[in-house]
């Protein structure tokens, strides 16, 4: 596997084009199968999404980004639990795309992460993978979902993403134009131990009682009262789950 991943980094034929944070929106070509060591290496690798002419003129004199980092970090890319070395990365979570590089320079070719479910990166020590999860609006999608809980009887998942909005001209001299934005927003994801689903998570506390039963419940209840914990902020959210898995 490893050696699988050493000519996946070094040899790998998915290339982004012009996909800086300039503005503009990256472009691949993607690998399709093949036969022997090739097509294995082929199968590991993720495809780029591909994008228009037109769609990158979209992405120019914009607010915000469409990266949670600009910067490539360096991280440790893993195959189930198999360490297959170190490389860099940087998660567009506007296309939900992980860009890896062996080095940073400039001058390297962009290669996009496997969306295999085996493969995984670290980012501040935690998983990150992709998944199929289920929306608060019930809609069932793919994409890349952090780890920040391995519980025994609760999993709990974080998700970044980033929206593109149009902007609009100024109508008159009076009014200001409203640029291109990018947003990030961020979900909370649960997944509770025999149940092949991992759905997203209000955060409220009443919310959040409701998907607890037997005697945990009202545990769970005195437990947020007496902390005075509210789990619209992360870290009272992980003590909320880290109590649950108790």
């Amino acid at each position: 596997m490893k050696k699988i991943f050493s000519a996946l980094m070094i040899f790998g034929a998915c290339s982004l084009g012009v996909a800086q944070y300039a503005g503009q929106a990256s472009t691949t070509m993607s690998a399709g199968g093949g036969q022997g060591a090739t097509g294995q290496i082929y199968d590991l690798m993720g495809p780029i999404s591909e994008r228009s002419a037109k769609t990158a003129e979209r992405y120019v004199d914009f607010q915000g980004s469409p990266y949670v980092s600009n910067t490539f970090l360096p991280t440790t890319m893993y195959y189930g639990n198999e360490n297959v070395g170190k490389i860099f990365y940087r998660h567009n979570a506007l296309n939900d795309e992980i860009e890896i590089r062996q080095t940073t320079s400039d001058e390297e070719p962009l290669k996009s992460l496997s969306r295999d479910k085996e493969v995984s990166i670290l980012v501040d020590g935690k998983r990150l993978s992709f998944r199929t999860f289920v929306t608060s609006k019930k809609k069932t999608l793919n994409g890349y979902l952090l780890n920040l809980m391995d519980g025994e009887t609760y999993k709990l998942y974080k998700r970044t993403h980033v929206k593109f909005t149009e902007g609009k001209p100024a109508p008159n001299s009076f009014v200001k134009a409203v640029p291109n934005r990018f947003s990030q927003f961020t979900e909370y994801y649960l997944q509770k131990e025999g149940v092949n689903r991992i759905d997203e998570i209000s955060q409220k506390n009443s919310k959040l009682l409701k998907l607890v039963e037997g005697p945990k419940k009202e545990e769970l209840k005195n437990y947020l009262k007496e902390n005075k914990l509210n789990i619209k902020n992360e870290a009272d959210l992980v003590k909320a789950v880290q109590f649950l898995n108790q």
